[in-house]
């Protein structure tokens, strides 16, 4: 089946960011210019899509600084059941949302992480992914961090929502994703439409969150350099 020629662009602009020694920042950036250079419309949709998310304050009710993160349970890449309790018990724990292995900003966000993973290890703290795809998409992304860490499977996005990081993704960009090629429900496994907001919570070891970065605009990541910093000050 012959790709999209949107998808087969980026893909080919994925791969040169991942390659690159830039900051994250500036290797999201490469996407987000190359999305606008081949289709305006595109650009244009999600600009309005996530302005939409910015003036409806999505995520401003996600797990705040000093709160207690909620726990979870849920199956890894290997299917292997992860707990948060557990992940504490080692340390410090980094949680990142991510929306998919379809996503080239979660690809290469996801692929940073991995580069700081050995840090964050020697500063005592893990780093978890979550993310609402099923086993096969999910390794997809783990080849992405070479197995750097636990990618978890969110099924229907049901941690994403009780934590208030799920949104619903309306008719009209449901229909430019699909139009890519991005078949969301088949990678989710329903047809509810519904993705996590991109997010990082830095948890002290009694699971309270010391850092985050929460925002509606999944072009933007948090700055890997705040995160170790965050680590840093708890060592």
């Amino acid at each position: 089946m012959t790709k999209n020629p949107l998808v087969a662009a980026l893909e080919e602009t994925t791969a040169e960011a991942m390659a690159s020694s830039k900051p994250l920042d500036q290797r999201l950036q490469m996407i987000a210019n190359r999305v606008r250079a081949l289709s305006p419309e595109f650009a244009s949709a999600v600009d309005a899509f996530v302005g939409r998310l910015v003036g409806a304050e999505a995520g401003a009710t996600a797990p705040a600084m000093g709160d207690r993160f909620p726990g979870f349970v849920l199956p890894d890449q290997a299917g292997r059941l992860v707990s948060l309790d557990a992940l504490l018990q080692d340390g410090p724990v980094v949680v990142a949302f991510l929306r998919g292995h379809w996503c080239p900003y979660c690809r290469l966000t996801a692929g940073a992480l991995s580069e700081i993973a050995d840090t964050a290890r020697a500063l005592g703290a893990r780093i978890v992914a979550i993310t609402p795809e099923g086993r096969k998409f999910i390794r997809q992304l783990d080849a992405d961090t070479r197995g750097a860490f636990p990618i978890l499977a969110d099924v229907d996005n049901g941690f994403a929502l009780s934590a208030n990081l799920g949104i619903w993704v309306d008719e009209s960009m449901a229909s430019l994703i699909a139009g890519a090629g991005w078949d969301i429900p088949a990678y989710q496994g329903n047809a509810a439409w519904i993705l996590p907001i991109p997010a990082i919570f830095t948890l002290n070891r009694e699971g309270i969150v010391i850092a985050r970065h929460v925002n509606p605009d999944y072009r933007e990541r948090a700055n890997l350099d705040d995160i170790l910093g965050a680590l840093g000050a708890l060592a």
